[in-house]
């Protein structure tokens, strides 16, 4: 039986191939993401793809022999996977450029501890300290959170899934041995590419469907909620549930403010019963663009099914 278990070459050879098509999957997640503050996530995730291919593809070719550099490299792998999560949290304009020298820096000093061990203690494993092993626990749960109650909840589970196993020996309470790791390796980084192969192919279905839909009118007739409802609901898709709130949070305090009676849900627009054409539906568009516009272009609302 044991004769039939999968090499550890044959093992890391399959997570590059995964990590590798993660690295396609996010690229086309950047693409149909285009004229969104998502986009730096976007690409935060297909470094991540290509350091964990870089990785597993050089071990599963027999270099990174030593334990302790490829620990180190899996570790400044585990980083860059885990910034997109980060990433998102700043995208709001103006500052979400500079946000990911921030990023940036979260991503060095997760990785500190691979330096440290490869230029001052050459030979030794690095030493996350537990604070910090916490703290990629905490990134992970994070960036699943934010889009586990969205369409995208599935793609964001398997994704977070994964990378807890790669990054597995970094992790609070991670146990000493190290069996069947290659195979576990393979696991992860398949999920983390099934996870981003549905994101993609989500969004793209749902750009379609938005297009075969041009001209529908949303929540039974309803014009505001026609205009407002799709737009709306791809932020949600694109950034998550954190900024998507947000956005509803604003939204809805101009509309306190000017006793308009629609709200602004998680799911969408609540009109308030109102169905016709008021004078306040072009007003209380205009303010869901000016806020839409924190984070998107025009281009992109428009493709969303701005109208």
């Amino acid at each position: 039986m044991l004769d039939r278990m999968p090499s550890p070459e044959a093992c890391l050879f399959v997570a590059c191939c995964a990590a590798v098509v993660t690295g396609i999957a996010t690229a086309v997640g950047a693409w149909l993401a285009r004229g969104s503050t998502a986009v730096p996530a976007a690409l935060w995730a297909v470094a991540g793809a290509l350091a964990l291919a870089a990785e597993t593809g050089w071990r599963a070719a027999g270099g990174l022999a030593d334990p302790a550099v490829a620990a180190a490299a899996r570790l400044v792998a585990g980083a860059l996977a885990l910034c997109p999560a980060m990433s998102l949290l700043g995208a709001k304009r103006p500052q979400h450029g500079v946000w990911q020298f921030i990023v940036a820096t979260l991503a060095v000093v997760v990785a500190l501890p691979a330096v440290a061990a490869t230029l001052v203690r050459p030979g030794t494993v690095p030493d996350v300290h537990p604070l910090g092993r916490w703290f990629l626990l905490l990134l992970a749960v994070v960036g699943w959170l934010n889009f586990a109650a969205t369409r995208h909840g599935l793609a964001a589970t398997l994704v977070t899934a994964g990378q807890l196993v790669l990054v597995r020996q970094f992790l609070p309470l991670a146990p000493s041995g190290e069996t069947a790791a290659a195979a576990f390796d393979a696991g992860g980084a398949l999920a983390v590419a099934l996870g981003a192969a549905v994101a993609a192919c989500q969004s793209a279905c749902a750009g379609v469907g938005r297009s075969a839909a041009t001209g529908t009118v949303a929540r039974g007739g309803h014009p505001l909620a026609s205009r407002i409802d799709p737009p709306f609901l791809a932020l949600r898709e694109t950034l998550g549930a954190a900024w998507t709130l947000r956005i509803a949070e604003r939204f809805d305090a101009v509309a306190a403010a000017r006793g308009w009676p629609c709200r602004l849900r998680f799911g969408g627009l609540d009109p308030g019963g109102q169905t016709g054409d008021a004078a306040w539906h072009r007003e209380a568009a205009r303010v869901f663009r000016a806020l839409a516009r924190r984070f998107v272009s025009d281009g992109w609302l428009r493709r969303h099914g701005w109208k």
